[in-house]
């Protein structure tokens, strides 16, 4: 400690900005009701995790995306810098151990988030990915619940908000933190960022600033990103790998990623006609049309009374190679990725290559489809725990049960691209209906005509079978002659 009370360690550049090298880093994972928004999900409490020391740079540094990755994403956001020790302190009290207020960039690598899910140990834990500072406000001139974040990407506002917007007040998280652990002097707590956060590259100059409107301010922390030279060794750990899922992550969604929307939902009017029209009949119709190959072989419904209508989200296995499968097969990876994504309405199509010798997916992945709301899951491969995955509920049409988990003969690979399943191709947004006959892909822009038609071929046929039904004989009848189609559009009218 020096004479003015600045530990030595703050000698080190990286921490010119703190009183000390804080002994730890806790970052809140979600906070602001604009990112939660943004996502999808409101978290019931907060959660959170920790940033290495090391992690810590000075205003005015740089910050390099390693060789081989992408998504270097930015978070601006307010960090709370702990005065006096809190253990088990209550949240009126919290705010008096909180010392300073400053600015902080929570930088992370998407490219490898998938691999530490949780965790973020390899994706934001690199020298250099928590910028601090530049200056230290004090915690006692200011109200917490007045402040105000901002970010700039090259001169350019993408992110503001206040802590008016937290899910989780700042004395809340400085409370909730202290019954687990001690809080000590020095540790910094990173507070959440806001909607906003998106991808940086090499040039990008980052700014972020932490103020009370019209009172104390900490200036402006300017990071510039730089490329790096080095890459990583395959033989000693995971990997960065990304896709589309990981891209409308970090950029914040998916036109901000360059990416195609996934598709169009189903209107109710459109669902209620399809609730009425059988595989059958939408598949005479789309072959009227020139469209043969639509219908999704070799599954069979595990509930053949459950009618499946949704539009498809897509997941992507590749065959497996052992080499490949230790980089992308464990952690969060893509069948994770995808079960966590689907949405309400919607269904898990499974490129499985028609391979039957392990499952695709099993109970817990089935209860996590249901529980978002999906309408159903297609693989032209294995289900394991057959018996539970149909005591879910949900309406899932495979190619058979296997009790061998999905790396004997799977890696998963990709999420939300074209694929093919059961010999013909679906598209994200696709719509995918299913019954006791099968599973049949249609294409959105032919959904309104496909189904208008085959409600007419239905409410057709009906009239047929009931003259059949009457003793009538089939010639001239199906199809119906020029007499017999006079009468039915007569009746009709």
């Amino acid at each position: 400690m020096t004479s003015d009370g600045i530990d030595a360690d703050a000698a080190d550049s990286r921490f010119r900005a703190l009183t000390r090298r804080p002994g730890k880093i806790i970052a809140v994972h979600l906070n602001y009701a604009s990112r939660a928004d943004q996502r999808g999900r409101r978290p019931a409490h907060p959660s959170y995790f920790l940033k290495p020391s090391s992690s810590v740079a000075a205003t005015g540094g740089t910050v390099e995306r390693p060789a081989g990755t992408e998504l270097l994403a930015f978070e601006g956001e307010i960090a709370l810098v702990i005065g006096d020790p809190a253990h088990r302190v209550d949240s009126g009290s919290a705010w008096d151990h909180v010392a300073w207020v400053t600015a902080a960039d929570d930088l992370g690598l998407y490219d490898l988030r998938a691999n530490d899910k949780g965790s973020n140990l390899r994706s934001k834990g690199r020298d250099g990915f928590t910028p601090l500072g530049p200056v230290l406000i004090d915690a006692r001139t200011v109200d917490p619940a007045t402040l105000r974040v901002r970010t700039w990407l090259n001169g350019e506002i993408v992110q503001e908000d206040t802590t008016a917007g937290l899910l989780f007040p700042l004395p809340q998280l400085v409370a909730d933190l202290s019954q687990h652990l001690t809080l000590e002097t020095g540790d910094v707590i990173l507070t959440g960022t806001p909607a906003g956060s998106s991808v940086a590259a090499p040039g990008d100059v980052i700014e972020v600033e932490v103020d009370v409107p019209g009172g104390p301010r900490t200036g402006r922390l300017v990071t510039t990103v730089v490329a790096g030279d080095g890459g990583f060794d395959p033989g000693l750990g995971s990997l960065p790998s990304t896709d589309d899922a990981q891209r409308e992550d970090a950029w914040g969604s998916r036109a901000a990623a360059g990416l195609p929307p996934v598709g169009p939902t189903l209107s109710p009017a459109l669902r209620a006609k399809l609730e009425q029209v059988p595989v059958a009949a939408l598949s005479q119709q789309l072959r009227r049309r020139g469209l043969d190959d639509v219908t999704i072989d070799g599954v069979r419904p595990m509930h053949p009374d459950r009618k499946l209508i949704g539009t498809a989200r897509t997941l992507r296995f590749v065959p497996l190679r052992e080499d490949l499968f230790a980089v992308h097969g464990g952690g969060y990876n893509a069948q994770k990725r995808a079960f966590d994504a689907v949405g309400a309405g919607e269904v898990v199509v499974i490129e499985a290559r028609g391979e039957t010798g392990s499952g695709t997916l099993g109970d817990i992945l089935a209860l996590r489809a249901h529980a978002r709301g999906a309408a159903g899951i297609v693989t032209d491969g294995g289900v394991r725990d057959h018996d539970a995955v149909a005591a879910v509920g949900i309406p899932v049409y495979t190619a058979g049960a296997h009790p061998a988990v999905l790396g004997r003969k799977h890696v998963p690979w990709d999420l939300d691209v074209t694929i093919g399943c059961g010999g013909t191709t679906v598209q994200p947004g696709d719509i995918i209906v299913g019954d006791a006959d099968g599973v049949i892909v249609v294409p959105p822009a032919l959904a309104e005509e496909v189904v208008d038609a085959a409600l007419a071929q239905e409410a057709e046929d009906a009239w047929i079978a009931a003259r059949v039904a009457e003793g009538n004989p089939i010639e001239g009848l199906f199809p119906m002659n020029a007499a017999w189609r006079a009468r039915y559009d007569g009746e009709r009218r």
